[in-house]
């Protein structure tokens, strides 16, 4: 796991090097052999230094989750943590220089084991990324990075690091302070044992924080100007997180009780906070949603296994409006060949600009190296823009992204199969119209599927993949291969009206409005919305999603749907504000103005269209019925098959609309909450609200039978029996 070899010269080299793995992580049996491996590098008079690398391409990818999200005892997780300080504090603090020789990317635990080297020499390799990234998952670092880099480059400059997970170039972390050098690929661990050799002659090595008159880089903790930082850090966590995720909240404590001290008080302070965190729900629901479901959900695991991958060269994008174009420059972007059409050439154009305004936008900001400037003219160069459908010959798959409209949708996929070979897919991008009444209007419906991309569509990485009754195992093999070509996530729903995201999607602005309609104070409501983790309020999310369109899709569902159709209660405040011309953000008039040169402010006339209620309802109460309805919903897709696991429907909901990720989407807050509690909660708000609450029969049998959506452990996230 971690081998050990001695050199003439008295420098033992310990090389991570895990068995079974493709990369080296941080676990209970790699942190043993780490704790025995410095231990005798420490003892054994013959090692006169200590060089630590890697026999994989990285150095330690971090913590095994696994092994994290199976913690439940705070006891013995404290004792590893500690024995594991201890380690590291022996080897930095051992009389004997020691050099960190990285090949690629040190992330958390590797970057932790990293710091408490005298030198950090890393490889110039692309990829390679360095940083502290736990609290993307809901934890905090627990191998002292709380007190080692703020000690290294000082508390400012760490705490972004801490707080927002970035992840560094070789580059930027030498900038930064964290590296000593960066040196070509295959030359690092050369240049780590040079460095050795000349630390042997000068004489001892130590860390600056254990030399006696060492200050802080930037300022000390008790400085008057460091705890104004302090203050303001903590103002802007609780600005952003509204309470919800501990690991922000924890990680400032580590940082301003330990920096404080000294560093042995604050890896004890640390080691304490880390246990606490990794046992809370929000970590649990966080690493097995965002980690475990997110990498299932990526492979992707619902792939019909046999089938040949398809090899993607060329792809058509029909429709260049801003979702088309978005499509048109991702599969670009990946080096696809794209054929974008348009009903005129200038809207054809108008696409593809889209794609040259993106990448002058990375331009401004410096982003680019030459090599990439010239990627970027290759790009565009790759994008054929035009209105003939002889443009779509020879592409393996075309995505219609045309207005939402049967007839010319229907139009658009007679014109493209024109053209295509008989083996090519047709996808459509539609969000609400149902795959299998497209379908009619194609010669080969078992070739026609949904992919439904979000916007905007070069930023949000989740692709809904719609399996209409009568598309085939290979077209969706076919489609994940293409979601997986263009470094996006896919879910994989059933045909239905709405399919999974739109449908749920819509419960959380719908109920926004329900509210305003009962007298709820607008601002209470946004507000409530982000208090509940969600990234706006509803009122102001209907401003960006238009309620013109809420109106159309609830007119069109009423029309196809007839008797059988049940309207929510907001639809009526969507029709109202349609009618009045408050459509939303795109015509500066909603339930918000948006005066030009100006901050948003909620429309006054909605105290006379909606007067306010004399009793208002407190946070609690709205914060349960925004989400509670969201899972109740999820709840019903499941039961009504459109979605087909957990882990499609907490992905989805997460990567789709910003469902709080602190509660692992819709389905694990179900889990979270306890089947039988939770059905009660929806019996309690079905009695106060309306039926919208009432328990899909699936939850009350999963209730009775003592199951949950997450039975077997973190890659488990089947449909219950």
């Amino acid at each position: 796991m971690i081998d050990f070899t001695l050199d003439a010269d008295g420098i033992a080299t310990l090389s991570w090097n895990m068995p079974g793995r493709g990369q080296n992580v941080m676990n209970q049996a790699s942190c043993d052999a780490l704790c025995e491996a410095i231990a005798r590098a420490v003892a054994e008079p013959a090692v006169k230094a200590i060089l630590m690398t890697s026999a994989k391409p990285d150095f330690i990818a971090g913590g095994d989750l696994a092994w994290l999200l199976a913690a439940h005892d705070a006891a013995p997780l404290f004792a590893q943590v500690t024995r594991l300080h201890r380690a590291l504090r022996a080897l930095e603090n051992c009389g004997k220089p020691v050099a960190m020789a990285l090949p690629g990317s040190a992330l958390g635990g590797g970057l932790e084991v990293a710091l408490c080297g005298h030198y950090r020499v890393a490889a110039d390799a692309a990829g390679a990324r360095f940083g502290l990234p736990e609290v993307g998952l809901g934890l905090l670092p627990g191998g002292g990075g709380t007190q080692r880099l703020p000690r290294l480059i000082g508390i400012e400059k760490a705490l972004p690091l801490l707080l927002e997970g970035r992840r560094l170039t070789a580059a930027e972390a030498l900038k930064a302070g964290i590296l000593d050098a960066v040196v070509p690929i295959g030359t690092e661990a050369a240049t780590a044992c040079a460095w050795l050799q000349l630390a042997l002659l000068a004489g001892g090595t130590h860390q600056p924080w254990d030399l006696k008159g060492y200050q802080t880089p930037g300022g000390a903790m008790a400085s008057p100007a460091m705890q104004q930082r302090m203050m303001a850090a903590n103002a802007m966590v609780r600005a952003t997180t509204h309470g919800n995720y501990p690991a922000p909240k924890n990680i400032l404590s580590c940082v301003y009780e330990g920096m404080l001290t000294d560093l042995d008080t604050g890896l004890t302070t640390e080691a304490r906070y880390f246990v606490h965190t990794v046992l809370t729900p929000q970590a649990k629901c966080m690493i097995r949603t965002l980690f475990f479901s997110m990498n299932e959900a990526g492979k992707p695991a619902a792939r019909p296994a046999g089938l040949p991958t398809q090899r993607y060269s060329k792809i058509g994008v029909i429709g260049a409006g801003m979702m088309g174009a978005g499509i048109a420059y991702v599969a670009a972007r990946a080096g696809l060949q794209v054929a974008l059409l348009d009903r005129t050439q200038d809207a054809a154009d108008h696409g593809k600009a889209h794609a040259r305004a993106l990448l002058d936008r990375r331009r401004a900001r410096g982003q680019d190296t030459p090599a990439q400037l010239d990627q970027a003219r290759a790009l565009l160069g790759r994008i054929a823009a035009g209105t003939d459908y002889a443009l779509l010959d020879g592409a393996q798959l075309v995505i219609e992204a045309v207005f939402e409209d049967r007839a010319t949708k229907a139009a658009v996929i007679r014109g493209a199969e024109a053209v295509l070979a008989p083996d090519a897919v047709l996808a459509s991008n539609t969000s609400t119209l149902p795959i299998d009444g497209l379908a009619e209007a194609s010669a080969r419906p078992d070739h026609v599927i949904g992919l439904h991309f979000f916007s905007p569509v070069d930023k949000m990485k989740l692709v809904e993949v719609v399996v209409g009754r009568r598309t085939s195992g290979a077209t969706l093999a076919r489609a994940l291969d293409l979601v997986r070509a263009l470094g996006m996530t896919p879910i994989v729903v059933n045909d239905a009206r709405g399919f999974y995201t739109s449908r749920v999607f819509s419960t959380y602005v719908l109920e926004g409005l329900a509210m305003l309609a009962e007298g709820v104070a607008p601002a209470l409501i946004d507000n409530a919305g982000l208090q509940a983790g969600m990234p706006v309020g509803p009122l102001a999310l209907t401003d960006e999603v238009s309620s013109q369109l809420l109106d159309r899709i609830d007119r069109q569902s009423a029309r196809d749907l007839g008797a059988d159709y049940q309207r929510r209660p907001g639809q009526e405040v969507a029709a109202t504000m349609a009618a009045l011309g408050r459509i939303g953000k795109k015509a500066g008039l909603g339930f918000y103005d948006y005066p030009a040169g100006a901050k948003k402010r909620l429309w006054p006339g909605l105290g006379e269209l909606y007067p306010r209620a004399a009793r208002q309802p407190n946070v609690a109460q709205l914060v349960e019925r925004l989400t509670v309805v969201q899972a109740v919903e999820a709840a019903r897709c499941m039961e009504e098959g459109v979605l087909t696991t957990a882990r499609d429907a907490d992905v989805g909901a997460i990567l789709g609309w910003g469902f709080p990720a602190f509660l692992g989407g819709p389905l694990s807050m179900v889990d979270g909450a306890g089947l039988a509690a939770f059905v009660a909660r929806c019996e309690r708000l079905a009695a106060a609200h309306g039926p919208r609450f009432a328990a899909p029969a699936l939850l009350a049998t999963m209730a009775e039978q003592g199951l949950s959506f997450y039975p077997a452990g973190p890659d488990s996230a089947a449909t219950p029996a």
